[in-house]
């Protein structure tokens, strides 16, 4: 594990809150890709004098746990504050370069606002391998009440001009600790520092200043307002696409802002929600920017325009949410006198029902996001899977957290599936890229958006979010998915307010982590390893574990929990030849299974052994008979007696791995009186007892010649037989063949 650096923290300490009062808000985050379910750890430290000791001691504890440190680079006044509201002094303005050409917008930034006061690696790497980093200019005092605002803004505009991190528009954005150690994606760093000049400060109205006249770097300008003759009607705005590069006349950014506008004024006087004013921004950003903007930019310019109308038309008078409906009951003779038929299965016999949930447990590399690709798309193109069927081709909508975009169509074009199949499901299933979001409010708006567009004509039938983990929100505090009431939270005010939106009848599908439990933990109660919060299985309707019970083999077996139906046995299942096939469990062991695999193993080391035996006293001059060969190495190498050893190599004469030379005089051996002859095995050699001279290297090497195979066994009759054609070497193993 990589040493934490102390003074590498007190260095950062120093530049970021030197001059600050109050406490410093230090988060903790598991990195992703290191398989290990925790929840964010977060704790308060005085910014003074002990600060580096107590930050230390967390990285330390941090580094240990697999957790990466982060701190909100502002000081607060209580334990529990961590909202942008709470910061209090700031006294650095930050960029985060991640992306890009790292070196041009750092040489950028070093050109108009002078060198930083630190510079940071933050130990991740972009798509060209440069390393990401982030750039620190320490102000000569720190900033508070408004000033903290337009630090803020300032941070943003350094980001917009160079193609920055855009999330550091807000106060509470944390960042990473310099000499804490990072694990994204499995890779092992300490965060370091690569520049610090202690003596570098600057003003902060000079720093603005500066900001202000800094040139975009080519290629990241913001696109000039056009005269206001120009401009379309507002009608025009909200229904005319407008494509990148000005080609229409109208920017993108010039379209958004109004659109963006128009939607903050109708939600600060009321006339809409805020949920309903972001899915509206949203709606606009899918249906008419081309192509759309990244969520982070629409986020920080919706924030930026509504910060702006708040503050020249004062507090908002703010819609409240449209009351709950009235709760449904029934009187048993209702429910008793209801013969209606039973609503279809959406994927049958009860897996998925109309307005139900499944949940798909696994492991991480277990096969769940392979397997899961398989039965969206036959529930797509309306095509049996395993034991599950849809009744007709759904509209399925897929929203992954996981797989970027080139790797998910890699994994899709490697499907082997039925062309006819995958012709069926090519427009009904829509899938999502590797998505950097949460599913909360706005992210919940910008799905239902996204929703809408891939199916305009009619709502889909299943949505699915893979995996849960990285989408999750808990709600205002912030928990995590070990909390019940997160769990609840997000099920019912993010999972199932998105579906109400776009599809109320819809199902839903969910793909979930599982603990590190035992095999047999598993084995006696599959659901119990479902990660997180207990609420996650008392809600569900139907939910499935794919695990492996024995890791030296690929089969999985497959456990299925209904609600709504009569349990399903357990299958046997693996990927063969491209395809998930349910395996029959023929041949399989029932009784004393540990033993058995040793003994396989055994017999198959000492096969191994043999035959490199049998070559290496070729290598030494010496061929062997099998009485000759089973005396020589009687209880030698675990081999065991000399009957064992010559049952073995008549299993292995009879498979073909050993054949036989009945004359070997002509290579300078004696004769022999064995029916059988010497022993050969495949590309085996005999050392002459002469040397000769290597013309490339004059090396003096043994001279070998090699030795051929006269005659083999059978491996009906057992007979000894002549061999055809010595040159090639045939087996009669029937599982080599296979």
């Amino acid at each position: 594990m990589p040493a934490i650096n102390l003074g590498a923290i007190a260095t950062f300490l120093e530049v970021v809150f030197g001059y600050c009062d109050g406490l410093i808000p230090v988060r903790g985050f598991v990195d992703q890709g290191q398989g290990i379910d925790s929840r964010p750890h977060n704790i308060w430290i005085p910014a003074d004098r002990h600060a580096t000791e107590s930050l230390g001691a967390y990285a330390t504890w941090a580094a240990r746990e697999g957790t990466a440190v982060y701190v909100i680079p502002g000081t607060v006044a209580e334990h529990g504050q961590a909202r942008a509201e709470h910061v209090q002094q700031m006294q650095a303005v930050v960029v985060d370069l991640d992306a890009g050409d790292i070196e041009a917008k750092l040489g950028h930034l070093v050109h108009h606002l002078g060198a930083p006061t630190l510079l940071v690696e933050s130990g991740g790497r972009t798509a060209e391998g440069a390393a990401k980093v982030h750039a620190w200019w320490r102000l000569t005092e720190p900033v508070e009440g408004e000033d903290l605002a337009r630090l803020c803004r300032l941070r943003g505009e350094m980001a917009e001009k160079v193609g920055g991190d855009p999330h550091f528009r807000s106060a509470h954005q944390p960042i990473r600790v310099p000499g804490t150690v990072y694990r994204k994606g499995g890779a092992e760093r300490v965060v370091a520092i690569r520049h610090h000049d202690p003596r570098r400060e600057v003003d902060f109205a000079e720093f603005a200043e500066a900001v202000a006249a800094m040139p975009f770097l080519p290629g990241q300008e913001r696109p000039q307002p056009a005269p206001e003759g120009d401009r379309p009607s507002l009608d025009a705005v909200l229904t005319t696409p407008v494509r990148e590069g000005a080609q229409d006349g109208w920017t993108r950014f010039q379209g958004a802002s109004a659109a963006i506008g128009h939607f903050v004024r109708q939600v600060h006087e009321g006339r809409l929600t805020p949920d309903q004013g972001w899915e509206a921004i949203c709606g606009y950003n899918a249906a008419c920017l081309r192509p759309a903007w990244p969520l982070e930019r629409l986020r920080a310019e919706a924030d930026a325009i509504w910060a702006l109308h708040v503050e020249r038309n004062g507090p908002p008078l703010l819609r409240a949410e449209a009351p709950p409906a009235a709760v449904p009951a029934h009187t048993l003779g209702a429910l008793l006198d209801d013969t209606s038929p039973m609503p279809e299965d959406l994927i049958g016999p009860r897996l998925l029902t109309p307005g139900g949930m499944l949940v798909l447990g696994g492991a991480p590399k277990v096969g769940k996001s392979d397997f899961l690709i398989s039965l969206l798309v036959h529930a797509a193109a309306g095509a049996p899977f395993l034991r599950f069927i849809a009744p007709r081709p759904l509209r399925v909508f897929y929203l992954q957290a996981e797989i970027q975009y080139h790797y998910l169509r890699e994994r899709l074009q490697q499907l082997r599936l039925d062309p006819a199949i995958l012709a069926r499901a090519r427009d009904t299933l829509v899938v999502t890229p590797k998505l950097r979001m949460l599913l909360d409010a706005q992210g919940v708006a910008l799905v239902a958006a996204a929703i809408r567009q891939a199916f305009p004509d009619a709502p889909p039938d299943i949505l699915c979010i893979d995996p849960i983990r990285n989408l999750f929100d808990g709600g205002p505090g912030g928990e995590g998915e070990n909390d019940n009431a997160a769990m609840l939270f997000f099920l019912q005010s993010r999972v199932e307010a998105l579906r109400d939106q776009v599809a109320p009848e819809a199902g839903i599908i969910l793909a979930h982590h599982t603990k590190k439990l035992s095999k047999q933990q598993v084995k006696d109660d599959p659901f119990l390893a479902l990660s997180g919060a207990s609420a996650l299985r008392g809600f569900y309707t139907s939910g499935m574990i794919l695990f492996r019970p024995d890791e030296e083999h690929t089969a999985r077996e497959l456990h299925v929990e209904l609600r709504n139906g009569p349990g399903l046995e357990p299958m046997r299942v693996d990927k063969v030849a491209g395809r998930w096939v349910e395996l029959g469990r023929d041949g399989e062991r029932l009784v004393r299974r540990e033993l058995g695999r040793k003994l396989d193993a055994e017999r198959t080391r000492r096969h191994d052994v043999i035959l490199r035996l049998i070559a290496e006293e070729a290598e030494a001059g010496r061929l062997c008979t099998t009485n000759a060969f089973a005396s020589r190495y009687e209880n030698k190498r675990g081999l065991g007696g000399k009957d064992t050893i010559r049952d073995r190599i008549a299993v292995l004469a009879t498979k073909g791995y050993i054949k036989f030379r009945r004359n070997a005089r002509d290579l300078g051996q004696p004769y022999t009186r064995s029916k059988n002859g010497y022993l050969v095995v495949q590309d085996m050699v005999l050392a002459t007892g002469e040397e000769t001279v290597d013309p490339e290297t004059g090396e003096i090497v043994p001279t070998t010649v090699r030795v051929l195979p006269s005659h083999f066994q059978c491996p009906r009759s057992e007979a000894l037989l002549e061999v055809e054609n010595p040159e090639v070497w045939v087996l009669h193993d029937p599982e080599e063949a296979a």
